[in-house]
């Protein structure tokens, strides 16, 4: 049988909406524009440890709509989720963090940024599915050429 204190452990304490902002800096007047919107997605990844074998993951969706040089939109929101992950090497740790993590938390993300842009008069942003295993995969490739983004536990994608 083997120890407890040994034992892989995986668990979500929680999963929360950290920060959520939407923007209209040019309504009420660019709503009458007739013009097909522009729209640009922006998505980050960000962990930090909180404690002993528990971090914070977070996965960030920043929406910008624009038409012409006029922001019709911005929606910027933050899913977080509080993980213990203890008795791992340290190479499948990373490997957790960056991709079980907010393979968990992205469609709660999704959700969320489909839903604020319906509450605020806009047809949903569908934000497509991400392999966040090719995303965690390409750093390591950056980070092995020397670059240095790859290490430690904060990473981020566009």
């Amino acid at each position: 049988m083997a120890d407890a204190d040994t034992s892989p452990v995986f668990q979500i304490q929680r999963i929360y909406l950290k920060d959520l902002s939407l923007e209209q800096p040019n309504s009420p007047q660019i709503l009458l524009e007739q013009q097909q919107p522009q729209v640009d997605i922006n998505l980050a990844l960000a962990a930090e440890g909180v404690a002993d074998g528990t971090f914070e993951v977070c996965v960030t969706a920043t929406v910008t709509t624009k038409v012409g040089d006029r922001t019709l939109f911005l929606v910027e929101a933050k899913q977080a989720g509080i993980f213990e992950i203890r008795n791992l090497p340290s190479d499948q740790l990373q490997g957790v963090v960056s991709v079980v993590c907010p393979q968990i938390l992205y469609p709660y993300l999704r959700a969320i940024v489909s839903d604020v842009c319906t509450r605020a008069g806009f047809p949903p942003i569908l934000l497509t599915e991400v392999n966040f295993q090719a995303m965690y995969e390409a750093q390591q490739a950056q980070a092995a050429q020397g670059d240095g983004n790859g290490s430690g536990l904060i990473t981020s994608a566009n």
